[in-house]
């Protein structure tokens, strides 16, 4: 199977590395290509513009279901003309009392070329179908919710 990798680089830029006197703020690179800016979230004093694990998690999740939802109605025969999501993580405690991503919510739009249709129930089947065969929901096992719109 394939090794996927990241490189992250954070550098301090404080003289003094204790509580409360430095930045989470980092960068991640993707093939050597792609740099992002990563920083805690807002609540836990990240700055906003930045991207946080949180929202990388919930875009990690929502890409997957998309990419898998595609094949399979590649698959099926399904002209899909445009798909569309709008993800959401949700922080909160775990059953261990720790602090985590409790649940990630899909709420995946699917448009079609004109003239075709399928039935909502065979549409949500296929949704729960790509939730079943993404690598990250099973990554993730029961922390996710697929809202179709």
């Amino acid at each position: 199977m394939s090794d996927l990798s990241i490189e992250l680089h954070w550098q301090r830029t404080t003289p003094v590395f204790a509580t409360g006197t430095y930045s989470n703020s980092h960068i991640v690179q993707m093939n050597r290509l792609h740099e992002i800016d990563v920083d805690s979230a807002p609540d836990w004093g990240g700055d906003p513009a930045h991207t946080n694990p949180e929202q990388a998690l919930a875009s990690a999740l929502s890409s997957c279901h998309m990419m898998t939802f595609l094949a399979l109605a590649a698959k099926a025969g399904w002209p899909v003309a445009s798909y569309h999501d709008y993800a959401e993580a949700h922080l909160g405690k775990n059953p261990k009392g720790q602090m985590s991503v409790t649940r990630i919510d899909l709420h995946p739009v699917v448009r079609f070329d004109t003239g075709f249709t399928v039935a909502d129930e065979t549409l949500a089947q296929m949704q729960h179908r790509a939730h079943r065969y993404c690598f990250i929901a099973n990554t993730l096992a029961e922390s996710v919710e697929i809202n179709i719109r």
